[in-house]
């Protein structure tokens, strides 16, 4: 039979809930993906950074992450996510304490290279302007970065990781990585780099893609128990969408379209770091 990577959708956002961890290790998955960031969370993290150097990071992340990490350990399902945000190393170092405090040994990469904070005045010198607006940069930046792709991601789980922390980097390459890694996709893999991005676009907003922000919400069952998305991934880069037994929302046609329309603008040519992917005949 041809083998089948499972991957998790375990979080979609900073604050979102604590039970989708224990709901996705009891589905056997083999991967969580882990998505906390957006703009607005970037800027309120390097606020926080401003008071505290060791901040910068969602504490969501560890403290959810802290009671089963024997059980992942025990399990050997390893993680990718972008909780890094503006201080990746202090979450590295917060999750290291964690797995200490715990007798757990797991190995942690982190992946650098997004913050351009560094390079401001080289940005303004080539007239780098605000995409819709045209607006020049800001005389004040709390924060620049980049978004960085799938293939770091992947190249620090071929040198072992289990956990892999990004600063930011797009939400769908977080599952793109773990695809490339586990079934060896180049660089120019073109069409399997779109099907892995499309994974990754699904399940980065956890539940959005099993009926928690559906039009027809009032047809959606157990909401309170809503399941997180599980995807079961193919080589070829074909997947079914599926969510953890005995859980509520629902995944259709109607509520995963939804999410495939989620902020990519134009669905044939949904520009990522790694590809530009065509979702047009999905």
């Amino acid at each position: 039979m041809a083998r089948v990577v499972r991957i998790g959708g375990a979080s979609g956002a900073w604050g979102d809930s604590p039970m989708a961890i224990g709901q996705l290790l009891a589905a056997d998955v083999q991967y969580l993906m882990m998505d906390y960031l957006a703009e607005v969370t970037m800027s309120l993290l390097a606020r926080a950074r401003e008071k505290d150097s060791a901040a910068g990071f969602p504490p969501d992340f560890v403290a959810y992450l802290k009671p089963p990490l024997a059980e992942i350990a025990r399990r050997g399902v390893k993680i990718a996510t972008n909780a890094g945000a503006v201080n990746p190393q202090g979450a590295k170092h917060a999750l290291e304490a964690a797995c200490a405090a715990a007798g757990v040994a797991l190995t942690i990469a982190v992946v650098e290279g997004d913050d351009l904070m560094p390079m401001r005045e080289t940005l303004r010198a080539q007239r780098v302007r605000e995409i819709g607006t045209g607006a020049p940069l800001p005389a004040k930046l709390l924060t620049a970065n980049a978004y960085l792709g799938a293939i770091p991601i992947a190249a620090a789980f071929d040198r072992g990781a289990d956990i892999v922390i990004t600063g930011r980097a797009a939400d769908s390459a977080l599952a793109l990585g773990i695809l490339m890694h586990e079934f060896g996709w180049t660089a120019d893999d073109h069409d399997r780099l779109a099907a892995g991005s499309l994974v990754g676009h699904i399940l980065e907003c956890g539940p959005q893609a099993t009926g928690g922000v559906f039009t027809d919400w009032e047809t959606v069952p157990d909401w309170h128990n809503i399941g997180y998305p599980v995807a079961e991934c193919s080589e070829d880069g074909s997947f079914v969408l599926t969510k953890p037994p005995g859980t509520g929302g629902m995944v259709t046609t109607a509520t995963v379209a939804e999410q495939v329309l989620y902020e990519v603008g134009d669905p044939a040519a949904y520009l990522l770091p790694d590809v530009c992917a065509d979702f047009s005949q999905v």
